[in-house]
């Protein structure tokens, strides 16, 4: 028979024979007799016409013929197991995507990954950042964290947060020329405000703010106004005035001291409003949403800062 008929399978038992010098350590490798592989080995030497080993009692070696076809193929073999190895390492390494809007995934979620990945090495995530919602039935999204009144559909909710809002600003602002002891105080500063698309006529805003602390000097609409969480509480870190932040996004730059709370004073958001974490019913249970779900919930009563 030509060389060509020499099969894949015969090569690779070929070459396990000869990395071991031993039909019987082979047989172990391959999970078959050595009776097998000595036999197959046969096959192949008179399928090639030439001998590959020499074999004793005691001991086996590599012929010429066999040195020389080890030495060609050897590589390629190694190329084609590693290759076999990662196929099958990405087959069983688990994924899921998770939707988040742009605040929440980098005030919150993103700085605690690691602490998931720690304790779910085996588990791959996806971000995708949104801030509209996600469409379950034509994206491919898992799990999503909205903010809203929590009742949706077809979905599960788990409310994450009793939220507060208060006012925030840079530690550098409280040691400035002008001092900032009371609500009167903040006529002298710029007002950071979040005019957001999904804002409702019950959050709490400057005005809402400035009537519950009974100051009547600054005004309320005046100052900078962002369209996002995140550009307000990064303008309030980097030192450009005091903005109204809320418990879940400010709770890592206050225990940072990045920002701090120059009034007490807090006002209650409407339980109607918070983040909720959310996932089709039909998925909710599957292993790696439950742990994702569990994860975070653990993270948020334990009040873990970063």
């Amino acid at each position: 028979m030509s060389r060509s008929g020499a099969g894949l399978g015969a090569l690779w038992t070929f070459a396990v024979a000869a990395r071991h010098l031993s039909f019987a350590k082979a047989a172990v490798e391959l999970d078959v007799t050595p009776a097998a592989v000595s036999s197959q080995i046969r096959a192949f030497e008179v399928r090639l016409g030439t001998r590959l080993f020499f074999r004793t009692s005691r001991s086996m070696k590599l012929t010429h013929a066999g040195e020389e076809l080890l030495e060609a193929t050897g590589g390629a073999l190694r190329t084609i197991d590693e290759a076999l190895h990662r196929a099958a390492n990405t087959t069983q390494r688990k994924s899921f995507t998770v939707s988040s809007g742009s605040s929440f995934a980098a005030k919150w979620l993103v700085p605690r990954l690691p602490r998931f990945r720690q304790q779910f090495p085996d588990i791959d995530m996806r971000i995708d950042i949104s801030d509209t919602l996600a469409d379950f039935s034509r994206q491919e999204v898992d799990i999503a964290i909205r903010f809203g009144r929590g009742a949706y559909a077809g979905l599960r909710s788990d409310r994450l947060f009793v939220e507060d809002v208060f006012p925030i600003c840079s530690p550098q602002l409280l040691h400035g020329p002008i001092p900032l002891r009371e609500p009167n105080d903040l006529q002298y500063f710029t007002l950071i405000h979040l005019d957001w698309h999904s804002q409702d006529s019950m959050w709490p805003d400057w005005r809402m703010w400035l009537m519950a602390a009974k100051a009547d000097k600054p005004d309320p609409t005046r100052g900078l106004h962002f369209s996002q969480s995140i550009m307000t509480l990064q303008a309030a870190v980097d030192g450009q005035g005091v903005a109204l932040g809320n418990t879940s996004l400010v709770g890592d730059d206050l225990a940072a001291g990045r920002l701090v709370r120059p009034f007490d004073l807090s006002l209650k958001i409407a339980p109607e409003f918070a983040y909720h974490l959310v996932a089709p019913r039909a998925k909710a249970d599957k292993p790696m949403i439950k742990a994702f779900r569990d994860w975070m919930l653990a993270e948020i009563a334990g009040g873990k800062a970063v």
